[in-house]
C-alpha cells in the first residue's frame, strides 16, 4: 500500500473531526468516502489507525492511502448463473440466492460496488430489461437484502415495470417469507404495526424508535414451528408483508425482541453456543453459525398485469437454511420431543 498523500494539520484545524478536516482538504473526496477510508485502516494519523471521529489537536500528520475517488457505479453484463422460477414477454420471476446484492451499491472496491450483482447477472442473461429504475437498475421494481434468498420480480418492459410498482404500491401484490426468528413467539399469529425510519445514529440501520422521517409498516406472521433446542428456543414463522419498507422484517422481528437469525445488524448473535451437556465436565460446547440472516423470500402471488392470469409461485428454503433447522431440530432434547408429540 503506498502513501498518496501526507498533511499536516494546522492548529487553526484544532477540534474539528478527522472525517470533516480530510473531507475540506482532498479535492472531490465527499465525507462519507473519507469515512470509508477510515474505516479500512486506509488514513493514519502519526503512524496509527483512528476513528473517524477523532478530534484532532493540530500538527498531526495525516497520510491517506488507497483510492480516494472510487469509479462511478455501472450495471454490466456478467456471466453469472440464475434460477429463473417463472419468464414470459414481459417478466420474469428470480430465485436470488444470499449474498448476491440486487444492484450496484457501497463497497470498498470496484468488484465490490458494482461487481457480481443481479441486474449484471439480468443484463448478461436477457439483455433488454425496462428503463424505467434508472440506469442503475434496470428492471428493478423491488429488492431484497443482501442476504435475503428467494423470489423477486423482474419487469422486462416499460409497461410491466409500471404496472407492477402500481401493485406494489397498492398493496395488490402477496408477498411471504420465512424466518427463523430467536427466542420463543408467544402467540401463534399476530400482526405487527410499527412505522420504520432510518437510525439517527447507525445510518445502515432502520428503526421503529424514531418518528421523523417514519412510514408505516406492516407485517403479519404465523408461528409454522417452535424449537426448544440445546441452543436455545427459536421459532420458525411465515411472515407476510403488505408493505415493502427496508428490512422490514428483520426490524419488526428485533423491535418485539425475537431477531431473524444470523442477523447481527439488528442484535442476533454471531456464533450460537449450545448449552452444556453436563455440569461436571469442561467438554468443548457446540457452536453453530449460520454466516446469513434466516430470511427468505418463499412465496409471491400476483395479477400478471399484461395478461391478467394470477401467478402463484412457492420455492423452498435453500439448503443451507434447510440444514441449519435440521440441526437445530436435532437438538430438541428427547424430554420435549415427547412432550410436543
Amino acid at each position: 500500500m503506498s502513501e498518496l498523500e501526507t498533511l499536516v494539520v494546522p492548529v487553526e484545524a484544532a477540534g474539528w473531526r478527522l472525517d470533516q478536516f480530510l473531507a475540506g482538504q482532498l479535492s472531490g473526496v465527499s465525507r462519507s468516502r473519507v469515512q470509508q477510508l477510515v474505516e479500512q485502516g486506509d488514513v493514519l494519523v502519526d503512524g496509527k489507525r483512528e476513528k473517524s471521529s477523532l478530534k484532532l489537536l493540530g500538527g498531526e500528520s495525516v497520510s491517506v492511502h488507497g483510492q480516494q475517488i472510487v469509479p462511478a457505479l455501472e450495471a454490466r453484463p456478467e456471466d453469472i448463473p440464475l434460477e429463473i422460477v417463472y419468464e414470459d414477454d414481459d417478466l420474469a420471476v428470480v430465485n436470488k440466492p444470499a449474498g448476491m446484492m440486487v444492484h450496484a451499491g457501497s463497497g470498498a472496491t470496484d468488484e465490490a460496488r458494482s461487481g457480481g450483482t443481479l441486474v449484471n447477472a439480468l443484463l448478461h442473461r436477457f439483455g433488454s430489461l425496462s428503463s424505467v429504475g434508472g440506469e442503475l437498475r434496470p428492471g428493478i421494481v423491488h429488492r431484497l437484502d443482501k442476504e435475503t434468498s428467494g423470489l423477486i420480480i423482474i419487469a422486462k418492459n416499460d409497461a410491466a415495470h409500471e404496472a407492477l410498482a402500481e401493485m406494489f404500491s397498492d398493496r395488490r401484490m402477496t408477498k411471504t417469507y420465512v424466518a427463523l426468528v430467536q427466542g420463543t413467539l408467544p402467540e401463534d399469529a399476530a400482526t405487527i404495526l410499527a412505522p420504520i425510519s432510518r437510525d439517527a445514529v447507525r445510518r445502515t440501520r432502520m428503526t421503529t424508535r424514531r418518528q421523523e422521517g417514519a412510514r408505516d409498516a406492516v407485517s403479519h406472521y404465523r408461528v409454522v414451528e417452535r424449537l426448544p433446542t440445546r441452543f436455545g428456543p427459536f421459532t420458525l414463522v411465515r411472515v407476510r408483508i403488505e408493505t415493502g419498507r427496508t428490512h422490514q422484517i428483520r426490524v419488526h422481528m428485533a423491535s418485539i425482541n425475537h431477531p431473524v437469525v444470523g442477523d447481527t445488524l439488528y442484535g442476533a448473535p454471531a456464533k450460537i453456543i449450545a448449552l452444556p451437556l453436563s455440569t461436571t465436565r469442561k467438554a468443548p460446547r457446540e457452536v453453530l453459525e449460520l454466516g446469513r440472516n434466516f430470511l427468505h423470500s418463499s412465496e409471491l402471488e400476483f395479477t400478471h398485469p399484461i395478461s391478467g392470469k394470477v401467478i402463484d409461485l412457492k420455492i423452498p428454503l435453500p439448503d443451507e437454511l434447510e440444514s441449519f433447522l435440521i440441526r437445530l431440530r436435532d437438538a430438541i432434547p428427547v424430554a420435549e420431543q415427547d412432550n410436543a408429540g
